[in-house]
């Protein structure tokens, strides 16, 4: 080594590159694959009579809607069900906290996808002085009771938290700004995240800590890449679940029958809407 010159010593993120950026081919491709287990899980879980949830959590921009979305894609809404619940009306915030969740629990052959949860009291609650730190110590005291007897009663919990940089959360808000089919996405709410980045930090912090318990751990995907934390997380949960695949009894097309004398196979009455594409 030349004199005078000081020996640099590569960190473990100097050796390890980040991966190449999925293309939406791959990721299409992917996906998939994916989706075709979850069709697999849908008929599992409707024959067994099995009940899941699924917990969405996560800072704003994450990517929660998206990767609900494409669980769904191809799924049916009927067994798959997306719950992301409002404001609670007055009515609501005198009743026990948990039960406009409770009220939305699977019945058998039901996966219910909760797009933020009764977490919402130890994240957003608290950061934005919502609740009390009475109301907030006695979730953060009870809610591994409740988890356990969910488990116990025979369903299914799994617990996802989406976690994206300071730096990609804001440039994903400049991007719902710039593109008008994205801006029914911003709230006061969303954009407040951004100046309490760090109240966020601490306080979703304990509540993971306070949270992660061997019958419902929290499982952390980072989200940076949307497209791989998308593949990822589906990818988890559906090896998180013992199903199988179940025999699909297929219909056979019936012949179709002869056209009836003076019945026109094209409908004839009410206005035909423009072919303009």
């Amino acid at each position: 080594m030349a004199k005078g010159k000081k020996k640099v010593v590569a960190s473990s993120e100097d050796r390890v590159p980040a991966p190449e950026k999925m293309t939406r081919k791959e990721f299409e491709k992917e996906l998939a694959k994916l989706q075709v287990e979850l069709t697999r899980l849908q008929a599992w879980a409707v024959a067994e009579g099995a009940r899941v949830i699924v917990v969405f959590e996560g800072r704003d921009t994450a990517g929660k809607g998206g990767v609900i979305s494409r669980i769904m894609q191809r799924c049916s809404p009927r067994v798959f069900k997306h719950v992301a619940l409002p404001t609670p009306s007055d009515r609501e915030k005198s009743q026990l906290y948990i039960q406009r969740y409770i009220a939305h629990f699977p019945a058998a052959g039901e996966i219910v996808l909760f797009d933020r949860s009764w977490y919402y009291r130890a994240g957003v609650e608290r950061v934005m002085g919502f609740c009390s730190d009475d109301e907030y110590q006695r979730f953060l005291r009870l809610v591994p009771a409740l988890e356990r007897e969910i488990i116990n009663n025979g369903i299914i919990l799994l617990k996802y938290f989406l976690d994206v940089s300071q730096a990609e959360q804001r440039r994903r808000f400049a991007a719902r700004i710039a593109d008008p089919v994205k801006h029914w996405k911003l709230s006061p709410m969303d954009l407040e995240s951004v100046r309490r980045w760090w109240d966020y930090s601490k306080t979703y912090q304990v509540m993971l800590e306070a949270t992660d318990t061997p019958p419902a751990p929290w499982h952390v995907v980072p989200a940076d890449d949307k497209r791989r934390a998308r593949l990822n997380l589906i990818r988890h949960l559906l090896s998180s679940i013992p199903y199988e695949k179940v025999r699909v009894d297929l219909p056979e097309i019936p012949k179709a029958a002869s056209r009836p004398k003076g019945v026109e196979e094209r409908l004839g009455a009410g206005q035909v809407v423009p072919n303009l594409y």
